[in-house]
């Protein structure tokens, strides 16, 4: 739950059974600590020195705030940039020569969607617009898979296993390793043993069907894009390119909507 700290939000946590309560900024610190320690690991070195991506829509404090967070982790940020700015430098579009390009960069993560519309000429970028949903990505694709699979085990077994905790949190394990493997395959199996009532459940999905249970929230994502390219004034048609970041975005059926809301552009 969240809580208020004289104007200041905190989180508060039970953990090992005492009430604890953070600021953003140790929350946001023990991610980084974290992600120091992998790459210190892959490195096989002492890591320093950082740059730290952040949302395009971030204002100043919340930028501050992520600074502060980098430092309790024992880290000297060297500067603070925007997340799609940080995707159209690692396709290397800053190095790409001529005149002005205009680039979308399309996010959707686990739990979050931006969309975000960048020019770069000269290895200079400016954020033209920004738009999205916070509460958007591959977590609830992986909701509407478990919600058909429960109504599934209801009509099979008529049991309903959304009394089962454990049992729910199995079906989404294997709920979400299916949704992966519906990116490459046209068809998945879920297959767990004993997951209610000593119940086995072998089932499975096709991406047609993964595709039906979340055609609107797929179809919902190309509403952002218009917001974006309205915002930046521009048609469709004056887009060079379009990068796409984020795990969710390896699903086909959300490529191709946006490659034919492109008019069949290369993503």
């Amino acid at each position: 739950t969240v809580v208020n700290d004289a104007g200041r939000p905190k989180v508060q946590v039970e953990y090992k059974g005492e009430t604890k309560s953070f600021y953003p900024e140790e929350i946001s610190s023990m991610v980084l600590t974290k992600m120091k320690e992998i790459a210190e690991a892959y490195l096989g070195k002492t890591v320093t020195n950082a740059v730290v991506t952040v949302p395009a829509y971030f204002n100043d404090s919340q930028r501050q705030a992520t600074k502060d967070a980098g430092t309790i982790a024992g880290l000297n940020v060297l500067r603070i940039i925007n997340e799609p700015t940080a995707a159209a430098i690692a396709y290397g579009l800053d190095k790409k020569v001529g005149a002005e390009r205009n680039v979308l960069i399309f996010d959707l993560g686990g739990g979050t969607f931006d969309v975000s519309i960048l020019t770069i000429e000269d290895g200079i970028f400016e954020v033209k617009s920004t738009a999205g949903d916070t509460h958007l990505g591959g977590e609830d694709f992986d909701n509407r898979m478990v919600n058909h699979f429960i109504a599934e085990f209801k009509r099979k077994h008529k049991k309903d296993i959304t009394e089962n905790k454990r049992a729910v949190r199995r079906l989404r394990t294997a709920c979400e390793r299916a949704k992966r493997t519906l990116s490459s395959s046209t068809q998945a199996s879920i297959e767990i043993d004993s997951l209610y009532e000593g119940i086995d459940f072998y089932t499975s999905i096709t991406r047609a069907r993964f595709e039906e249970l979340n055609a609107d929230l797929f179809r919902g994502t190309l509403d952002p894009v218009e917001k974006a390219l309205r915002d930046a004034k521009l048609d469709k048609s004056q887009i060079h390119d379009i990068v796409l970041v984020g795990g969710s975005t390896r699903i086909p059926k959300i490529q191709k909507l946006l490659q034919d809301f492109f008019n069949g552009k290369e993503l």
